[in-house]
This record gives C-alpha cells, structure tokens and sequence, in this order.
C-alpha cells in the first residue's frame, strides 16, 4: 500500500549539518507552500542588515521604515515577501494566525493599520525546489523538520534560531548545535 505524500507546509527545516559550505549551513526555513509542484519556504535567520527604508524605494508608512530586512532565500534576491501575525487572521494561509504576502500594496496596508498582537517580518528572496527536490534533501538528512510556532517565526534573536531550537530538540541534537561552524578549528 502506497504511503500518502507528507507536505511540510507550516513546518521548519534545520540544516542537519549536511549543508556545510553552502548558502543554507545553519539556517532555519519555514516552509511557506509545500505540494507536488515544489516547495517555497523563506529563511527566517539571515538578517541582511538592511532596514525596509534602504531597498525599498516606494513610500511606507513610518511604522515599517525601520524595520529589518531578512534575506528569505538565494532565489530570487530582489523579491519581496513578508510575513504577517495578528490575533486573528481568518485567511492565514501558512498556519493559524501567520499570512504570507508578497505584494507592497498589502504590507503598506498592513503599516498603516495598528493592532498591538500584530508581527511582521519582511523578506528579500526565497528558498524553492522543483517537484520532488525536497524530499530528496530529506531522504539524504539534509533537513531536520521541526513544528513551526509563532514564537519560533518571529524569535527575537533569529540570529540564535538555529542553535536554539536544536538545543530543545534534545541531547542528541546539542553536538550539532555547539560544534564550531568550521570543523578545521575544533
């Protein structure tokens, strides 16, 4: 009996260790979109060191001028997504209460609306794979999964995301954790 496709839609992936070298060593992507057509996630610890206000060109509201920029991937550097928290957001469409978007018209409506329970992060690029390519990652380990929260979404310190969350993953995965990122210096 054949098993049924498991989407990761909502879910975190952890670089396993595998990914030495590469642009995603130590990151942690949610996975925004997840189908037999591929899969779209955005990199939630990589801040670019850019506020909103550098790139983007267009008038934002004051509120979202400062805000940090992320970069979400390698594909695709000068798109643009974010994503966005409320109390309540019937039409989430990545997990409860969590909207991704991608136009510049939404998220200055969403700069110049107030609720005190509203996140937002914004992104620059985006991590995708074509039909078939994430699962082969995780069949090799590359990935560790992890259920998303929006505490974990929005951490304070995404700079810590990685290590933070393989800490509580367990004993097994703290080696991962606190190896030094360039195995020649252990």
């Amino acid at each position: 009996m054949a098993q049924p496709e498991q989407f990761l839609k909502g879910h975190l992936l952890l670089d396993s260790g595998q990914l030495r070298g590469s642009f995603f060593q130590r990151t942690v992507v949610l996975i925004c979109q997840h189908d037999g057509e591929g899969a779209f996630g955005l990199v939630l610890n990589r801040n670019t060191g850019n506020k909103l206000s550098e790139v983007v060109v267009a008038d934002v509201p004051e509120l979202l001028k400062s805000n940090p920029l992320y970069l979400g991937g390698p594909v695709q550097p000068s798109a643009l997504s974010f994503l966005h928290s409320d109390a309540f957001l019937p039409e989430a469409n990545v997990m409860p209460n969590l909207n991704l978007g991608h136009s510049l018209d939404a998220l200055v409506d969403i700069g110049e609306s107030f609720s005190p329970a509203q996140k937002l992060r914004v992104f620059v690029g985006y991590a995708g794979w074509s039909p078939g390519q994430l699962e082969q990652e995780l069949q090799r380990e590359a990935w560790i999964v992890h259920p998303a929260n929006l505490e974990l979404v929005f951490d304070p310190n995404p700079e810590r995301l990685w290590t933070s969350i393989l800490w509580q993953k367990g004993w097994q995965y703290r080696l991962l954790a606190d190896a030094p990122e360039d195995p020649s210096v252990n």
